[in-house]
Protein backbone atom coordinates (compact mmCIF):
# COMPACT_ATOMS: atom_id res chain seq x y z
CA UNK A 1 0.00 0.00 0.00
CA UNK A 2 1.19 3.51 -0.71
CA UNK A 3 1.25 6.25 1.99
CA UNK A 4 -1.03 8.26 -0.15
CA UNK A 5 -3.63 5.39 0.04
CA UNK A 6 -2.07 4.04 4.18
CA UNK A 7 -2.68 8.64 5.14
CA UNK A 8 -5.63 8.86 3.21
CA UNK A 9 -4.15 11.69 1.64
CA UNK A 10 -6.58 14.18 -0.43
CA UNK A 11 -4.95 16.85 -2.71
CA UNK A 12 -7.01 20.02 -3.42
CA UNK A 13 -5.86 23.29 -5.42
CA UNK A 14 -3.85 24.21 -8.38
CA UNK A 15 -0.66 26.42 -6.67
CA UNK A 16 2.90 25.58 -7.50
CA UNK A 17 3.89 25.31 -4.09
CA UNK A 18 2.72 22.91 -1.53
CA UNK A 19 1.17 23.38 2.15
CA UNK A 20 0.89 20.37 4.10
CA UNK A 21 -1.85 20.47 7.04
CA UNK A 22 -0.58 18.01 10.11
CA UNK A 23 -3.68 17.32 12.55
CA UNK A 24 -3.03 17.06 16.46
CA UNK A 25 -3.57 13.97 18.76
CA UNK A 26 -7.46 12.41 18.63
CA UNK A 27 -8.35 14.53 15.28
CA UNK A 28 -8.24 13.93 11.54
CA UNK A 29 -7.94 16.20 8.37
CA UNK A 30 -11.21 17.59 8.92
CA UNK A 31 -9.91 19.84 11.43
CA UNK A 32 -8.57 21.50 8.46
CA UNK A 33 -12.33 22.22 6.58
CA UNK A 34 -12.39 25.75 8.05
CA UNK A 35 -8.86 26.64 7.34
CA UNK A 36 -7.70 24.95 4.29
CA UNK A 37 -9.67 25.81 1.39
CA UNK A 38 -8.35 29.26 2.13
CA UNK A 39 -5.19 28.23 0.32
CA UNK A 40 -6.11 26.18 -2.65
CA UNK A 41 -6.18 29.09 -5.01
CA UNK A 42 -2.51 30.02 -4.34
CA UNK A 43 -1.08 26.78 -3.17
CA UNK A 44 -1.41 22.54 -3.53
CA UNK A 45 -3.05 21.88 -0.37
CA UNK A 46 -1.83 18.45 0.76
CA UNK A 47 -4.32 16.66 4.22
CA UNK A 48 -3.92 13.41 5.63
CA UNK A 49 -4.92 11.56 8.48
CA UNK A 50 -2.05 9.90 10.92
CA UNK A 51 -1.75 5.92 10.95
CA UNK A 52 -4.98 5.16 13.68
CA UNK A 53 -7.09 8.76 12.48
CA UNK A 54 -9.51 9.40 10.61
CA UNK A 55 -9.87 6.96 7.08
CA UNK A 56 -6.45 5.65 7.27
CA UNK A 57 -5.17 2.32 7.33
CA UNK A 58 -5.77 0.77 10.72
CA UNK A 59 -3.85 -1.93 9.61
CA UNK A 60 -0.83 -0.04 9.00
CA UNK A 61 -0.35 0.39 12.87
CA UNK A 62 3.01 -1.10 13.98
CA UNK A 63 3.06 -0.33 18.01
CA UNK A 64 7.02 -0.60 17.34
CA UNK A 65 7.16 1.92 14.37
CA UNK A 66 5.08 4.18 16.23
CA UNK A 67 6.37 3.95 19.44
CA UNK A 68 7.77 7.23 18.94
CA UNK A 69 6.84 10.34 17.12
CA UNK A 70 9.98 9.84 14.56
CA UNK A 71 7.50 7.20 12.87
CA UNK A 72 4.44 9.96 12.53
CA UNK A 73 7.71 11.79 10.71
CA UNK A 74 8.48 8.89 8.59
CA UNK A 75 5.07 8.49 7.63
CA UNK A 76 5.17 12.11 6.71
CA UNK A 77 8.52 12.32 4.69
CA UNK A 78 7.11 9.37 2.61
CA UNK A 79 3.42 10.87 1.90
CA UNK A 80 5.44 13.86 0.92
CA UNK A 81 7.81 12.40 -1.35
CA UNK A 82 4.81 10.33 -2.99
CA UNK A 83 2.84 13.38 -3.51
CA UNK A 84 6.12 15.16 -5.03
CA UNK A 85 6.42 17.64 -1.89
CA UNK A 86 9.57 19.17 -1.42
CA UNK A 87 10.24 23.35 -0.26
CA UNK A 88 6.53 22.99 0.71
CA UNK A 89 4.64 25.09 3.66
CA UNK A 90 3.81 22.86 6.85
CA UNK A 91 1.16 23.68 8.99
CA UNK A 92 1.24 21.51 12.30
CA UNK A 93 -1.22 21.59 15.34
CA UNK A 94 -0.45 20.53 18.56
CA UNK A 95 1.56 16.91 18.55
CA UNK A 96 1.80 17.58 14.54
CA UNK A 97 4.34 20.73 15.52
CA UNK A 98 6.91 18.33 16.62
CA UNK A 99 6.16 15.35 13.86
CA UNK A 100 6.83 17.92 11.41
CA UNK A 101 10.18 19.69 12.85
CA UNK A 102 11.24 15.96 12.60
CA UNK A 103 10.37 15.48 9.59
CA UNK A 104 12.12 18.85 8.37
CA UNK A 105 15.52 17.34 10.04
CA UNK A 106 15.23 13.88 8.23
CA UNK A 107 15.10 15.65 4.84
CA UNK A 108 16.05 19.28 5.30
CA UNK A 109 14.59 20.55 1.69
CA UNK A 110 11.36 19.32 2.22
CA UNK A 111 9.61 21.48 4.13
CA UNK A 112 10.70 25.88 3.81
CA UNK A 113 9.12 26.71 6.50
CA UNK A 114 7.12 25.76 9.62
CA UNK A 115 3.83 26.68 11.07
CA UNK A 116 3.43 25.28 14.56
CA UNK A 117 -0.13 25.62 16.32
CA UNK A 118 -0.36 25.69 19.84
CA UNK A 119 3.05 23.30 19.79
CA UNK A 120 4.72 21.63 22.51
CA UNK A 121 8.10 20.17 23.07
CA UNK A 122 7.37 18.76 26.27
CA UNK A 123 4.42 18.64 28.60
CA UNK A 124 6.02 17.61 31.37
CA UNK A 125 7.41 20.31 34.23
CA UNK A 126 11.41 19.82 34.24
CA UNK A 127 13.22 22.16 36.71
CA UNK A 128 13.37 25.63 34.76
CA UNK A 129 11.37 24.18 31.79
CA UNK A 130 7.11 24.51 32.22
CA UNK A 131 5.81 22.18 30.37
CA UNK A 132 2.41 23.12 31.94
CA UNK A 133 1.69 19.34 33.19
CA UNK A 134 3.62 17.66 36.61
CA UNK A 135 4.76 13.80 36.20
CA UNK A 136 1.81 12.84 38.52
CA UNK A 137 -0.47 14.76 36.10
CA UNK A 138 0.28 13.52 33.08
CA UNK A 139 0.40 9.84 34.58
CA UNK A 140 -3.04 9.74 36.03
CA UNK A 141 -4.40 11.64 32.78
CA UNK A 142 -3.29 8.62 30.87
CA UNK A 143 -3.87 6.11 33.71
CA UNK A 144 -7.73 7.35 32.68
CA UNK A 145 -7.14 7.85 29.40
CA UNK A 146 -5.99 3.67 29.48
CA UNK A 147 -9.10 2.73 31.73
CA UNK A 148 -11.88 4.71 30.37
CA UNK A 149 -11.08 6.28 26.97
CA UNK A 150 -14.50 7.40 26.16
CA UNK A 151 -15.13 9.20 29.47
CA UNK A 152 -11.44 10.80 29.18
CA UNK A 153 -12.80 12.17 25.64
CA UNK A 154 -16.39 13.29 27.01
CA UNK A 155 -14.20 14.81 29.87
CA UNK A 156 -11.31 16.73 27.78
CA UNK A 157 -12.52 17.59 25.02
CA UNK A 158 -14.34 20.28 26.15
CA UNK A 159 -11.73 21.74 28.47
CA UNK A 160 -9.18 21.01 25.15
CA UNK A 161 -10.70 23.03 22.83
CA UNK A 162 -12.00 26.30 25.86
CA UNK A 163 -14.76 28.37 24.71
CA UNK A 164 -17.72 26.66 26.54
CA UNK A 165 -20.22 29.36 25.56
CA UNK A 166 -19.40 27.60 22.27
CA UNK A 167 -20.40 24.01 23.78
CA UNK A 168 -21.17 22.50 19.81
CA UNK A 169 -17.03 23.03 19.09
CA UNK A 170 -16.47 20.92 22.66
CA UNK A 171 -19.18 17.97 21.46
CA UNK A 172 -17.29 18.27 17.57
CA UNK A 173 -13.80 17.19 19.63
CA UNK A 174 -15.58 14.52 21.65
CA UNK A 175 -17.06 13.17 18.64
CA UNK A 176 -13.66 13.43 16.86
CA UNK A 177 -12.01 11.60 19.90
CA UNK A 178 -14.61 8.95 20.18
CA UNK A 179 -14.23 8.35 16.01
CA UNK A 180 -10.16 7.49 16.85
CA UNK A 181 -9.07 4.00 17.20
CA UNK A 182 -9.21 3.66 21.10
CA UNK A 183 -6.45 1.01 21.11
CA UNK A 184 -3.89 3.05 19.03
CA UNK A 185 -5.25 6.21 20.81
CA UNK A 186 -4.10 5.29 23.84
CA UNK A 187 -0.65 4.63 22.53
CA UNK A 188 -0.43 7.96 20.70
CA UNK A 189 -1.10 9.59 23.76
CA UNK A 190 1.51 8.07 25.65
CA UNK A 191 3.89 8.78 22.50
CA UNK A 192 2.49 12.45 22.99
CA UNK A 193 2.51 12.95 26.51
CA UNK A 194 5.86 11.76 27.53
CA UNK A 195 8.07 12.83 24.51
CA UNK A 196 10.76 15.33 24.82
CA UNK A 197 11.64 17.15 21.43
CA UNK A 198 13.43 20.41 23.37
CA UNK A 199 16.95 19.33 21.87
CA UNK A 200 15.69 18.90 18.19
CA UNK A 201 13.97 22.54 18.37
CA UNK A 202 17.44 24.06 18.22
CA UNK A 203 18.64 22.08 15.05
CA UNK A 204 15.80 23.79 12.89
CA UNK A 205 17.57 25.71 10.34
CA UNK A 206 13.94 26.54 8.04
CA UNK A 207 11.83 29.55 9.10
CA UNK A 208 9.34 28.95 11.57
CA UNK A 209 5.94 30.32 12.63
CA UNK A 210 4.38 29.98 16.51
CA UNK A 211 1.35 30.68 16.96
CA UNK A 212 0.08 30.61 20.66
CA UNK A 213 -3.75 31.13 21.75
CA UNK A 214 -4.39 32.50 25.04
CA UNK A 215 -6.43 29.85 28.06
CA UNK A 216 -4.59 26.89 26.06
CA UNK A 217 -4.38 24.27 29.19
CA UNK A 218 -2.21 21.70 26.75
CA UNK A 219 -0.03 24.46 25.30
CA UNK A 220 0.83 27.78 28.20
CA UNK A 221 1.89 30.82 27.23
CA UNK A 222 5.06 29.57 28.43
CA UNK A 223 5.39 26.89 26.32
CA UNK A 224 4.67 28.67 23.25
CA UNK A 225 7.34 31.33 24.42
CA UNK A 226 9.98 28.73 25.17
CA UNK A 227 9.58 27.25 21.61
CA UNK A 228 10.04 30.49 20.02
CA UNK A 229 12.96 31.52 22.02
CA UNK A 230 14.58 28.06 21.15
CA UNK A 231 14.10 28.15 17.00
CA UNK A 232 16.72 30.02 15.30
CA UNK A 233 14.77 31.78 12.58
CA UNK A 234 10.74 32.09 14.01
CA UNK A 235 8.13 34.07 15.14
CA UNK A 236 5.87 34.11 17.68
CA UNK A 237 2.17 35.39 17.48
CA UNK A 238 -0.27 35.71 20.07
CA UNK A 239 -4.03 34.85 18.74
CA UNK A 240 -7.39 35.94 20.73
CA UNK A 241 -8.34 32.85 20.13
CA UNK A 242 -8.72 30.36 23.16
CA UNK A 243 -8.54 27.24 23.50
CA UNK A 244 -6.32 24.62 21.89
CA UNK A 245 -8.28 24.21 18.28
CA UNK A 246 -7.80 27.95 16.39
CA UNK A 247 -8.79 26.24 13.57
CA UNK A 248 -11.85 25.17 15.03
CA UNK A 249 -13.03 28.25 16.90
CA UNK A 250 -11.19 31.23 15.43
CA UNK A 251 -10.55 29.82 11.61
CA UNK A 252 -10.59 33.48 10.32
CA UNK A 253 -7.80 34.40 12.32
CA UNK A 254 -5.84 31.61 12.26
CA UNK A 255 -6.01 31.41 8.36
CA UNK A 256 -4.93 35.37 8.48
CA UNK A 257 -1.85 34.65 10.96
CA UNK A 258 -0.75 31.74 8.68
CA UNK A 259 -1.08 33.59 5.44
CA UNK A 260 0.90 36.67 7.06
CA UNK A 261 3.82 34.22 7.18
CA UNK A 262 3.63 31.98 4.14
Amino acid sequence: MTALMRNNVQIQGAGERAIVFAHGFGCDQQMWRFVAPAFEEDFRTVLFDHVGAGRSDLSAYDPIKYATLSGYADDLVELCREAGVTGAAFVGHSVSAMIGVLASLKVPNIFESLVMVGPSPRYINDGAYTGGFTSQQIDELLEFLADNYMGWSAAMAPAIMGNPDRPELGAELTNSFCRTDPQIAKAFARVTFMSDNREDLRRVTVRSLVLQCSDDIIAPRQVGEYVHRNLKNSTLVFLKAKGHCPNLSAPEETIAAIRNFV
